[in-house]
């Protein structure tokens, strides 16, 4: 199933030297391959977000420069069998002009760094990822040593999303990627052999409100490894997408917007590509996660919700893959930053 967007085979610099956004930059890739040059302050915005997820439980972190602002958080949802309803565990940190948060230009240069209320490190390992923080919370100290492996060959999708020659996303989307460690709450350590870890890198120039919606999911299903990277709304009209499905770590890119339809977001979601049956995939939550900040400059509304994919992905020989109960989540945010 092809699709109208121009795939990127080779390294090439994200902005011009006058900080501007290189026409030759704006396509997709499935290796991340764009030079992160970005310049100028106050509307850029850089960011590594990381979940972690198994069947019963899952973890994520992020850590995120604005320039004028950094936000680190972590948060960890336990829904096991054990528990009639989930319990999250959530750390925010807000660090005025981005003090105590390093990242790199581009994915994997080097380590991502967060220091004060939350310390992580994020750091590049012979093939993974190696994901660590530590805080306090009112349950005790939550600790995390995490592994995200990258196995070789393994597509991942890399796309850059322009709304004009000023303000322009670069984000880097993996899914399915195989992960292992553990997580500490106080006396409580939670298990991530059989994980899965997606990650969204990303870099840019971004305008003042956005609004999005993001899905991702990854596991075993149909006797395959499927990852599922579903965005929205920010990127219409544009001329890109951010949606791929990855299958046994092959990409297959799907440039067309998806329809959102959530009438009520404790409801089943259905997701699906309206001119064909690429995707035609029901999401049923069974935990909502709700997140405000109201820190001035920034402020944020985000309803994420966790639960499982089924329905049909095709592949891009059309091939039909079953998606029966994938893990994952999926949001609806609206942001002023």
């Amino acid at each position: 199933m092809p699709t109208h967007e121009k795939e990127i085979t080779a390294p090439v610099d994200l902005c011009t030297p006058d900080g501007r956004l290189n026409p030759a930059a704006v396509g997709w890739s499935r290796t991340p391959l764009h030079r992160c040059n970005l310049r100028g302050w106050g509307r850029t915005k850089r960011w590594e977000y990381w979940c972690v997820t198994t069947p019963t439980h899952l973890v994520a972190l992020t850590v995120s420069s604005l320039d004028y602002l950094a936000l680190t958080s972590v948060y960890l949802l336990d829904y096991g069998p054990h528990r009639s309803t989930p319990r999250e565990t959530s750390v925010t940190a807000l660090s005025p002009l981005a003090r105590g948060v390093r990242l790199p230009r581009d994915l994997d240069a080097a380590e991502t760094l967060a220091t004060g209320r939350i310390n992580a490190r994020i750091t590049p390992d012979h093939g993974a990822t190696r994901l660590r923080f530590d805080c306090r919370t009112p349950h005790g100290p939550l600790t995390a040593d995490l592994a995200a492996v990258l196995p070789a060959g393994h597509e991942t999708l890399s796309v850059v999303v322009p709304w004009d020659d000023r303000r322009f996303q670069y984000t880097s989307k993996h899914t399915a990627r195989p992960a292992h460690g553990t997580v500490r709450l106080g006396e409580t350590v939670y298990d991530f052999t059989d994980a899965w870890a997606v990650l969204d890198h990303g870099r840019g120039r971004w305008p003042y409100s956005t609004h999005w919606h993001w899905g991702a999911a990854s596991g075993r299903t149909d006797g395959h490894t499927v990852g599922l990277q579903l965005g929205g709304t920010w990127t219409r009209g544009t001329g890109m997408t951010e949606n791929a499905v990855c299958v046994d770590g092959r990409l297959t890119k799907i440039g067309t917007e998806l329809r959102w339809h959530h009438p009520d977001n404790s409801r089943p979601w259905h997701l699906s590509t309206p001119d064909s049956d690429q995707v035609d995939l029901v999401f049923t939550p069974f935990h909502e996660r709700v997140d405000s900040t109201d820190a001035v400059l920034l402020r944020n509304h985000t309803r994420q919700c966790f639960g499982h994919y089924s329905g049909t992905v095709r592949t891009d020989d059309g091939t039909p893959i079953r998606v029966d109960r994938l893990l994952g989540w999926a949001e609806e945010v609206r942001m002023r930053w």
